[in-house]
């Protein structure tokens, strides 16, 4: 760096710089944040890119407005009263230094939380303490530091997405000066009489070299910022060959117009470039199609109630509307933003702050969507409907991490580094032969292998196969949370099932009481009990029982999972659960049952005939060539006779299993080294879903999302699960397929490059279109699979 540039900016610090801590500042805002960066022992920062701030602005007076109560409600995503998260839109984000710095909020302010930055999307979400932290304060601090949010009040996302372009004038650039620079060409290509050569070769040759110059330095200065990255943290990157093959001819043809010993080869130049970035545009669009597509289409299956006079009927996230009535019961997800009308509401916000501590709500509140209820059912007016993509967001965050194997990703990065590498040595060997046999032939035949021989296509077959595939179950109603987890489904040597909720259906289900007439107040005391679980078969037997609910509210409530409820309503204590909750011999019980218990006095038992999903046994059976099959069940072994007459004979069943005995059960699995999948109903499953390799939650008709699943499957496409299977197996084999046929098309291009048969112009034009073919390769065998596996 030079003596008379920031160290903070990089700008001309002028002839007067501001010297602090024997560093050169151009201005007093730069030295206060190398003050702040170092006070906080973050100057590291500058470790990552020379001078990688931007110079701050007068901030003083700037954030007034969010002081304004109205204002900041606008703004805020979540407050719970303790904690707030915010969403800024960052425009002046564009480098690892930046995002870095953004992350470490926390390290410059006491009342952050935690701060994560969006870099595609140039957004910093932070989560704060409001007795720590004010957002004009948060505001002012990013400021300071070079990262101005940018705030729109009038705009309804609360920040203006701002669309880059900078591509599609990279492009443009490219193509503009590769036409121009052909066109001048053609004279010495043609060789044209001695009135060309005496008067305007030289005028012509430095038109070429001007016209080159922002290609090289505009369109292509993306191919040697990664390739620098890349080098800098010793990783060998597939744009290594690029920026190397680009700097080769932009260095040889220079030299050659300078010293007037040939007319250079800005035309082959401009074409590779122009193609190079011709390539990206169109793979950046497919990929966005792609996205696109399965973020638009793929709302989750699942459902809320909605109280309309008294009714109660399920309706689908995305048909809530601003004041619609909701009831959210125990374990539920808060869909969506509202007020909380009637119930105890003790919300439990971990998946949006990382904090698990409920927190109590009275009537009048505001609930935000992405916590969960945690005592009882309650009633809530909507007040906003954004909250369906943020669902989206909190089942993406990954939560709950899971240990990561080998992958496909991983496999394609440790391909190209060494293909990289080959490239690099085939590219030196190569030019010494050529150059001791025809030195005119060294330089065309190196820039041609190291053109042709890129392994972008090679990078490009995983991505756009899982992309494709991933929007196709989106499309059937199969929804996975990531690339990752199709990959991991190929994997899978065990499946797990849960049977209630998961194998049977309460669409079906056949109920008995048996035991002392319950009155009818006794009836509609239970059903208010029942109206606050989520459970499956709470679910069941609240259709079941016709009596209304009482319209008063449960006075205590606490859900057992996996064994039953406590409450207690107008003086009435009542328990509701399985045989052992309530204290009845479980020798003598060999039925799925609720048990009535009513101010300690057993009354009876609504007994369950379970209807099993249809083509269950053709699940199993088409299942048990492939995988080892377990029943996971919290019910007892009554009907365990049944299924395994119905199931294939080598099934294994494990009843009476409460949520922590499934979640070791899984353990030891993974300790023997199988690879697990657990399908269950996303309630007391959540456990064993989030142990698994893949849990895939099973959705009926109310609301069973859990961010800790893999995977969501609408219910009635229970019968197809298998062919889901097979066909993520099968898109990995479509990649690795695509793998070979890019090796191929490099094995091939090589040897004409080689033997000095292809030129560097036609290379360019051949890489990109090897690319393209990769990427319709791909989409279209996956597009096929897809036809074929599943109806």
């Amino acid at each position: 760096m030079s003596s008379k540039e920031c160290y903070h900016c990089g700008a001309d610090c002028g002839k007067k710089p501001i010297i602090f801590n024997e560093k050169e500042f151009c201005c007093n805002g730069c030295k206060t944040v190398y003050e702040i960066l170092n006070a906080n022992e973050l100057t590291c920062y500058y470790d990552l890119q020379i001078a990688p701030g931007t110079i701050p602005k007068e901030i003083k007076g700037k954030f007034n407005y969010l002081e304004n109560t109205e204002i900041i409600e606008k703004l805020l995503e979540f407050n719970d009263g303790s904690t707030s998260v915010v969403e800024f839109y960052i425009p002046s984000i564009h480098c690892s230094s930046c995002i870095w710095v953004l992350e470490n909020l926390s390290k410059l302010n006491k009342g952050v939380i935690t701060s994560m930055v969006n870099f595609p999307n140039k957004t910093l979400r932070i989560t704060f303490k409001n007795d720590l932290s004010q957002l004009k304060e948060l505001a002012e601090l990013i400021t300071s530091i070079g990262y101005e949010p940018y705030i729109s009040l009038e705009d309804d996302s609360k920040k203006l997405h701002k669309v880059d372009k900078t591509l599609i004038y990279q492009v443009s650039i490219a193509a503009f000066a590769f036409g121009n620079i052909m066109l001048l060409s053609f004279p010495e290509y043609f060789e044209v009489d001695e009135f060309w050569l005496e008067k305007y070769k030289y005028l012509f040759r430095w038109l070429m070299f001007v016209m080159v110059i922002p290609v090289v330095f505009y369109s292509g200065k993306g191919y040697f910022i990664s390739a620098y990255k890349g080098l800098k943290h010793k990783i060998l990157n597939i744009d290594v060959p690029i920026a190397l093959g680009i700097s080769v001819l932009f260095i040889r043809s220079s030299i050659e117009i300078l010293l007037d010993i040939g007319s250079g080869f800005f035309d082959s130049l401009a074409g590779l470039i122009f193609f190079l970035l011709l390539g990206k545009f169109f793979q950046q669009k497919t990929y966005n199609f792609l996205s696109f597509e399965r973020d638009y289409k793929s709302y989750f299956p699942i459902a809320v109630t909605k109280i309309v006079d008294g009714l109660e009927t399920n309706i689908p996230v995305n048909d809530i509307k601003k004041g619609d009535r909701l009831l959210i019961r125990n374990e539920e997800l808060i869909p969506v933003d509202g007020i909380l009308i009637n119930g105890n509401a003790a919300i439990n916000y971990s998946f949006v702050t990382g904090e698990s501590v409920p927190t109590v709500k009275q009537s009048g509140d505001k609930l935000f969507a992405g916590g969960k209820q945690t005592q009882g059912a309650i009633e809530m007016e909507v007040i906003s409907t954004i909250s369906q993509s943020y669902l989206t967001q909190l089942w993406s965050n990954d939560v709950i991490n899971k240990p990561t194997d080998f992958t496909i990703k991983n496999l394609t990065d440790t391909i190209s580094k060494y293909f990289t590498i080959a490239i690099l040595s085939i590219a030196f060997i190569a030019g010494i032969f050529w150059y001791f046999k025809n030195p005119s032939m060294a330089f065309n035949v190196v820039t041609a292998v190291l053109i042709i021989a890129c392994p972008c296509a090679l990078a490009l077959s995983a991505p756009f196969a899982i992309g494709n595939m991933l929007r196709i179950f989106g499309y059937k109603k199969f929804y996975l949370k990531n690339a990752e987890t199709l990959e991991k489904i190929s994997k899978i040597t065990t499946i797990i099932f849960d049977k209630t909720g998961t194998i049977t259906t309460s669409h079906k289900t056949q109920l008995k009481y048996t035991g002392k007439a319950l009155t009818t107040n006794e009836l509609k005391t239970v059903k208010t009990v029942l109206r606050a679980s989520n459970h499956p078969l709470s679910r069941t037997l609240y259709e079941y029982i016709k009596q209304k609910p009482f319209s008063e509210k449960l006075t205590t409530f606490e859900e057992v999972l996996g064994k039953g409820i406590n409450a207690s309503i107008n003086d009435i204590d009542i328990k509701l659960g399985s045989a052992s909750f309530v204290g009845v011999n479980l020798s003598s019980i060999n039925e799925t049952s609720i048990y009535v218990e009513i101010n300690k006095e057993l009354k009876g038992a609504f007994i369950f005939q379970n209807s099993y999903r249809d083509g269950l046994k053709e699940v199993f059976e088409t299942l048990n060539i492939n995988y080892k099959l377990v029943i996971l069940s919290g019910d007892n072994e009554g009907e365990k006779e049944f299924l395994e007459s119905l199931l294939p004979k080598n099934t294994q069943f494990q009843f009476n299993q409460k949520p922590e005995d499934k979640l070791n059960y899984i353990k030891n699995l993974q300790q023997k080294g199988e690879k697990v999948m657990m399908v269950g109903d996303g309630l007391n499953d959540a456990g064993a879903l989030a142990q698994s390799e893949v849990g895939i939650a099973v959705s009926e008709d109310v609301n069973v999302f859990s961010p800790a699943c893999d995977a969501i499957l609408d219910a009635k496409l229970f019968n197809k699960l298998p062919k889901f299977l097979t066909l993520s197996s099968k898109t990995m084999g479509i990649i690795k397929t695509s793998f070979v046929i890019s090796l191929l098309y490099n094995l091939i291009g090589m040897y004409f490059a080689l033997t000095g048969q292809l030129t560097p112009v036609v290379a360019a034009i051949l890489m990109p279109l090897s690319s393209i073919s990769i990427v319709v390769f791909v989409t279209i065998m996956t597009n096929l699979a897809s036809k074929k596996f599943v109806i």
